[in-house]
């Protein structure tokens, strides 16, 4: 069966790192909000409980939990990290957004 949401592993290796500097027993947390200058955003933070209906995506120690109505939004996505010389973030590529805005935290949906 395949993942609704994938990590690559290069965001996997990311997280992972955080988690460690961090303690360990942590997760990231995306969620789509409403808002934006597009419409809809991606919010990312880090948690060590999930709640009970929490999609949990694990690759190697990394762990992301999504919210059943941000997986709606998030079906098929794929959550990837970029360090280039315009700096270091999470990148999520989404089939599911029609537009996004110059700063790839904010998309439309049709």
């Amino acid at each position: 069966m395949d993942t609704p949401f994938r990590l690559t592993d290069r965001a996997a290796a990311r997280i992972a790192e955080i988690d460690a500097e961090q303690g360990g027993g942590h997760a990231l947390r995306i969620a789509v909000l409403a808002g934006g200058c597009s419409g809809f955003q991606y919010q990312f933070g880090l948690e060590r409980d999930r709640a009970d209906d929490d999609l949990v995506i694990e690759n190697g120690p990394a762990r992301v939990f999504i919210d059943p109505a941000s997986l709606d939004l998030l079906a098929g996505a794929e959550l990837d990290y970029t360090d280039a010389l315009m700096g270091a973030h999470f990148a999520v590529r989404n089939p599911n957004a029609a537009s996004s805005c110059g700063c790839g935290t904010s998309f439309a949906i049709d």
